[in-house]
């Protein structure tokens, strides 16, 4: 069990000024990078005596996320919801506060912001905005470390790939896809799909890519069900036996065309979603999903963050976080 004579040496600090950090001691003169190096210590320990201890009311140093989604976007798209409520859990066990902004809010951030944690796609343009307020910048849902910044993604290309391996085992080897573009809030770039690329480049290398199996429209419910009303129209009884969705929105809408068309899920028509946000398991049939770890995206982005506004890190990295593939009873297994 770790003791405060541990924390006290990993931190560089007396064992007084750990004991009287961890007890929130108002009268201890101490540095917030102090303060917040031996809380971090204390947490990779595994120590947890003082959260016992009383709140303290001492101004903490805050924190901003940047939504590239509205608020409204945000509750309509539980993914980037729970990204961000990973990240204030973090942040709060690591005695931060945190500001909030949204693509549809104005702002400009305060002196005492410390660091920027980025969540979502984000323009050249738009970055470049960020780095004139010189502080630490993590991303998080976006590859950015081409342009010289620390980023946390998932991995779509074994993802995808485990998708397609799961539907060819199970003898389904005419496989659709849907998918959507989209373009950063500030209409600068269109951002396109890595695992559409991913899906092109393994059907072909398996020798199973049909050109009419891909549907793209946008990341939403209404696109689902339109992307997928046109499929059984247009396709008939070469609809596929299997269909892989981008999101868990895509599919949720597929899945209403496929009901209203007297389509049986999965006997006719399998289905497996991309995120497996809580929305996967209230629909009917409970989709099959790729498990993204969301809230853990956003725990990792913060400690990256907190080690970089308490050790001055200069060196980009990215972090690429592992899926799982979830089945529920919209496959045949």
């Amino acid at each position: 069990m770790a003791t405060l004579k541990d924390i006290a040496q990993l931190a560089s600090v007396s064992i007084a000024t750990v004991s009287r950090v961890l007890n929130r001691d108002q009268s201890l003169s101490v540095t917030e990078e102090t303060r917040h190096r031996i809380l971090t210590v204390a947490e990779e320990l595994g120590y947890t005596k003082h959260l016992k201890t009383g709140e303290s009311h001492k101004l903490k140093q805050k924190i901003a996320i940047i939504q590239w989604v509205s608020e409204q976007g945000e509750l309509e798209d539980l993914y980037y919801y729970q990204i961000r409520l990973g990240i204030e859990k973090r942040a709060q066990e690591l005695d931060y506060d945190i500001l909030r902004y949204f693509n549809d809010q104005p702002f400009t951030l305060s002196e005492e912001v410390i660091g920027i944690l980025c969540i979502g796609k984000f323009s050249r343009a738009q970055i470049a905005s960020f780095e004139e307020y010189q502080k630490p910048l993590v991303f998080l849902d976006s590859d950015t470390l081409a342009l010289g910044h620390t980023c946390v993604i998932t991995d779509f290309s074994n993802a995808v790939k485990q998708v397609l391996d799961y539907f060819i085992n199970q003898g389904m080897d005419r496989v659709g896809i849907l998918t959507g573009l989209e373009v950063t809030t500030d209409q600068e770039e269109q951002i396109h799909d890595k695992r559409l690329e991913v899906f092109i480049s393994y059907t072909q290398e398996l020798g199973i890519y049909h050109e009419e199996l891909i549907f793209q429209g946008e990341f939403t419910a209404q696109s689902g069900y339109d992307l997928m009303k046109h499929a059984i129209q247009n396709l008939g009884k070469q609809l596929p036996s299997a269909f892989f969705a981008a999101s868990d929105s895509l599919a949720i809408g597929a899945l209403r065309a496929l009901q209203e068309a007297s389509i049986s899920i999965p006997e006719r028509v399998s289905i497996i979603s991309f995120n497996d946000t809580i929305l996967t398991k209230q629909v009917f049939p409970p989709l099959s999903s790729i498990t993204v770890y969301t809230e853990e995206m956003g725990r990792t982005g913060m400690d990256i963050l907190n080690r970089e506004v308490l050790h001055g890190r200069k060196i980009p990295s990215l972090t690429m976080l592992g899926t799982k593939l979830t089945l529920r009873e919209s496959t045949l297994h």
